[in-house]
């Protein structure tokens, strides 16, 4: 889950970078001095909403995906104990 949220927040992360670069176009000639002056506060600000994005994905991927696990676990874990479910195999090695 954490490899999926970090691989949808570094895919976002670039969208982001290369849109802003392609609309900043006119700012190329002056690359140098703003990366000198302000690069420090830029990457900061990269990090900073990195961090951010990525919480949010993850947030949001154990919304969609563990919706209702522990419910979930507690009816297989109820089939399991009263061994009437498809599973002997397992509900027998829980008894040993």
């Amino acid at each position: 889950m954490i490899g999926s949220a970090l691989l949808a927040t570094i895919v976002i992360l670039m969208t982001l970078v290369l849109w802003l670069m392609e609309t900043c176009q006119f700012l190329i000639p002056y690359r140098m001095i703003l990366l000198h002056n302000y690069g420090s506060t830029i990457l900061s600000f990269l990090a900073v909403l990195g961090v951010n994005i990525f919480a949010g994905v993850y947030l949001l991927c154990r919304k969609v995906f563990l919706k209702d696990t522990g419910r979930k676990l507690a009816h297989v874990d109820k089939q399991l104990r009263s061994g009437e479910s498809i599973a002997e195999e397992l509900s027998q090695h829980l008894r040993d």
